[in-house]
């Protein structure tokens, strides 16, 4: 594994070099996906651990958790209806995507009922082995619309911040701007150890979930130990860009061109639909539409909150809403497809 690791590491150290000169959104993590992910589809044997997609989970969880002062947690309890809103929105904008993708792609509904949910891969992957999908299609239809969504929303939102619409005024702010040794310690083991507590007690997504939830209750509770330094939130970048990258293989693009073509135009209108749905909450609610759009995109938890720390938009209204949808999609994602069936019994699946 280490000699398959360190090509990659030195691969998107160069990507993030590259997309700095370039001046590119989230150079950290847009490089070496992109990088990674090229390499392994024209055959480079690049692989990453699973310790190093913790560790890059860890380190934006708890730079997440540090925004969450009382303020701010009293300003996000008056957007519990427009968050539970959003979470229904993404539940029927992935139903109606799978609708759309077992039409076009003529594949078994519960392969593309599971690959158009907006939730994590991993999550959907497991689900969509219960109910008898395709967890290879699952999986690449999972990897192509995350790569498709930082690919375009962190640049749509750059350029549109060059006219003043999608850039904000930095109202959020972390509970501490000051690194400190020893309290940088302690809350590297208070956050570490919560998140290996939820890993074992099987927590999706456990660590950045429990990185940000001690951070979050630190902050909350008035104790400021340190902020994490920008090296390691920009190693975090780069450890996540490479876990992702190097899911493709050499056989992504040629399996199924049909589906990934498929997949890539239903993610496409997702992404279009989620954007009108953002801007039109932003007018009703009175929030900033750069962050709204971020709030109810069909990406990641770290991807779409670190967007919006660089844009210096609404960086805990951001990380709420995807944690509230990555919540209830894990708890309900099951029950819906089989109520879903029940709706309309599914033909057989294609030889």
């Amino acid at each position: 594994m280490l000699r398959q690791f360190v090509p990659a590491l030195a691969l998107a150290y160069c990507a993030a070099q590259l997309c700095i000169w370039f001046d590119t959104p989230l150079p950290w993590m847009i490089g070496p996906l992109f990088a990674t992910a090229a390499a392994c589809m024209l055959g480079a044997p690049l692989r990453a651990p699973v310790q190093a997609r913790e560790a890059g989970q860890w380190a934006i969880g708890t730079t997440l958790g540090l925004y969450f002062t009382p303020p701010v947690l009293a300003v996000l309890a008056t957007y519990f209806g427009w968050i539970a809103l959003a979470v229904l929105f993404a539940l029927a904008s992935g139903w109606i995507g799978g609708i759309a993708l077992q039409r076009l792609a003529k594949v078994d509904r519960a392969t593309a009922f599971f690959a158009m949910a907006v939730g994590s891969a991993a999550e959907m992957a497991v689900q969509a082995e219960r109910h008898g999908a395709r967890v290879d299609r699952v999986a690449a239809a999972h990897s192509l619309r995350i790569m498709l969504v930082v690919g375009t929303i962190p640049f749509a939102l750059r350029a549109w911040s060059e006219h003043g619409l999608a850039r904000g005024l930095d109202l959020f702010a972390p509970s501490v701007t000051t690194v400190d040794i020893p309290g940088l310690v302690l809350l590297i083991a208070l956050t570490g150890s919560f998140a290996l507590l939820l890993k074992r007690l099987r927590v999706p997504n456990a660590w950045v979930i429990g990185a940000l939830l001690m951070a979050m209750a630190l902050s909350a509770a008035g104790i400021h130990l340190s902020r994490v330094p920008e090296w390691m939130v920009r190693t975090g970048q780069l450890l996540i860009g490479v876990s992702l990258g190097t899911r493709f293989t050499p056989d992504f693009a040629r399996t199924a061109p049909r589906y990934l073509a498929s997949v890539a135009a239903c993610a496409v209108a997702m992404l279009g639909l989620c954007a009108g749905f953002g801007m039109a909450v932003a007018a009703l609610a009175g929030v900033h539409t750069g962050t709204m759009i971020l709030a109810t995109s069909p990406g990641g938890i770290a991807e779409m909150a670190l967007t919006a720390r660089v844009l210096h938009l609404g960086v805990p209204i951001v990380t709420a809403f995807h944690v509230a949808r990555m919540l209830v999609v894990v708890l309900t994602i099951g029950p819906l497809y089989r109520w879903t069936t029940r709706l309309r019994p599914a033909p057989r699946r294609p030889e």
